[in-house]
């Protein structure tokens, strides 16, 4: 049997939130350089690929309740002023259809406004259309003569920013990217957007847009406010900076405020969801979700817009079904898991992003559908996706003794995790979590404990929302194969890591007083039962679980 006490010091060794900001920047920067190099053909605009130019181009009317944004630029026509202010509050809110859409629009209203063109190119990196970004700036490029100091500062930074998209793997592509926004600070130090833009650079790929900011980004942000309190996208950014760097009540407030100031713009609901939910309130946090879910159906019916174009509507989804499974709503959790992996994706983090599904049929015991759906990511274009359609895949065989397939997925799985960047490949659980399931169920225990134990780090080192979420039934599923194997040490290791995860989470609560149980602690044992009653107290009534509980541990 493993040592225990080295479990425990292993244990202790998990520092959590020193890693979280190096994961995200690891996956989000890897993936999309990936996504570079596989730029998908924007000319045959196949579902689930890149947006249909025919909707990005046309015309969209002013709308009010999406933030109020103003950067002033080089024109006479108020109106393409306007329009260039809303493509602003939607880019910097991460609606990229509609912030394309709305610099269209200014320019139908000012042909020469190349401050749109910039906007446009910012907006194209978002869809993580590099080519079309490249475009854009070429055109804003014709009216260089005609730009201000200033504007001439913007073209030079996008055209660093987009080159460093067309060739990310030379690390002088980043220093010049970045230099450009240093060399525009120096020549206007209190402009406010700069500032911002600071903030953004100093992420790992401009793709992650204000998502993976750090300690780092805070300064940034922060002088952006100062210089101008009232700016949103810097209040945004802000607020995702602190919920990457665990300050979690700061980011709950930043969100409200978010919510409050752009109440028609779904990221805005969504992401003070986010902090809802790492803070207990999960109710407040699906009123959240759903409000966004809301926002976005409307949208869509309105401007007949298919959801699959919106990267942010299977990623809602997401972390709606991950709310409903907290509380033990598993069916509810299940439709949503179910609607979001037949969403089309067309980046490779959207489409390893599906491994949600599977992993929901593994934790509640549907192996013969999980198998299915595994298989299904083992055909994408994508390796990550592949690497965890095989992991997936021989998570369910395992379950299903059929451990000879099983280790055939594990094969085809390592095979995927070595044409992965060697960084991206170490942050991931893949495909470890099946080599240690197959040595658990071999009773090969002290090398499965081995391998679990920094699975079990990896797991919670991931930062985001969505990760933050989904490691709780990750962890589940670790402690019940642990259980099932007749290791209860690592069954209680693992309950005990996911209990200080998410102690408002019954699922842990439920999983240390089987192992309580088993100890013959009959006292701990009928607490840690009645704490997984009391937070499953509006769970399925059919949940499993629940019948599993002894009736005298809800006195």
């Amino acid at each position: 049997m493993y040592d225990s006490r080295r479990i425990l010091g292993l244990r202790r060794s998990l520092s959590r939130r020193s890693l979280s900001n190096f994961f995200l920047l690891v996956l989000l920067a890897a993936s999309s350089t990936l996504c570079i190099a596989q730029t998908p053909d924007h000319s045959s605009h196949a579902p689930g690929g890149p947006v249909p130019r025919e909707i990005l181009d046309r015309p969209v009317p002013l709308r009010t309740g999406i933030g109020s944004v103003h950067e002033s630029v080089s024109t006479a026509s108020p109106e393409a002023q306007s329009f260039y202010d809303q493509g602003l509050s939607y880019l910097h809110s991460f609606v990229w259809i509609e912030a394309i859409r709305s610099f269209h629009q200014s320019l139908r209203a000012d042909p020469n406004l190349a401050m749109a063109y910039l906007g446009l190119a910012d907006a194209y990196i978002g869809l993580q259309d590099v080519p079309t970004a490249r475009s854009a700036v070429e055109r804003a490029r014709t009216f260089e003569k005609k730009l201000n100091q200033r504007e001439r500062s913007w073209l030079a930074i996008r055209n660093a920013e987009v080159a460093f998209l067309q060739d990310a793997a030379d690390p002088d592509s980043y220093v010049a990217y970045r230099k450009a926004v240093g060399d525009a600070l120096k020549l206007n130090p209190t402009d406010p957007w700069l500032w911002i833009q600071r903030g953004l650079a100093d992420e790992a790929s401009p793709f992650t847009h204000g998502q993976a900011g750090g300690v780092d980004t805070i300064a940034f942000y922060k002088t952006a406010l100062a210089l101008a309190p009232d700016n949103l996208p810097a209040l945004h950014y802000y607020a995702h900076t602190c919920e990457n760097i665990g300050r979690t009540k700061d980011a709950l407030d930043f969100t409200a405020t978010y919510a409050r100031l752009a109440p028609a713009v779904p990221h805005a609901h969504h992401m003070h969801g986010h902090e809802l939910l790492r803070t207990g309130r999960t109710e407040e946090a699906i009123a959240e979700f759903l409000k966004t879910k809301e926002l976005e159906d409307s949208y869509y019916r309105v401007e007949k817009i298919p959801a699959q174009y919106d990267w942010h509507h299977a990623h809602n989804l997401q972390l709606l079904a991950l709310a409903f499974q907290s509380l033990g709503q598993v069916k509810s959790a299940a439709k949503l898991l179910q609607e979001a992996f037949a969403s089309p994706a067309y980046t490779e983090f959207l489409e390893y992003n599906r491994r949600a599904w599977p992993e929901f049929l593994i934790n509640r015991g549907h192996y013969e559908e999980a198998l299915a759906a595994a298989r299904e990511l083992t055909q994408s274009p994508w390796p990550m996706a592949r690497l965890a359609g095989h992991t997936l895949a021989g998570q369910s065989l395992v379950a299903l003794n059929r451990l000879s397939e099983a280790k055939d997925e594990l094969r085809a799985a390592e095979r995927e995790s070595e044409s992965l960047p060697p960084r991206t490949a170490a942050a991931l659980p893949y495909p470890t979590v099946l080599r240690a399931d197959i040595l658990l169920r071999e009773n090969q225990t002290q090398e499965a404990e081995a391998l679990l134990v920094e699975v079990e780090k990896s797991i919670l080192a991931m930062p985001g929302p969505d990760a933050w979420s989904s490691a709780a039934f990750q962890l589940e599923t670790i402690s019940l194969r642990a259980r099932e194997a007749g290791d209860w040490e690592l069954a209680g290791f693992t309950a005990r890591n996911l209990m200080e995860h998410n102690p408002n989470y019954a699922g842990g609560y439920y999983a240390m007083a089987l192992v309580a149980q088993h100890e013959g602690n009959s006292t701990r044992a009928t607490q840690l039962f009645a704490s997984a009653r009391r937070l499953w107290s509006k769970a399925d009534l059919d949940l499993p679980e629940l019948a599993n509980i002894p009736r005298r541990s809800s006195n």
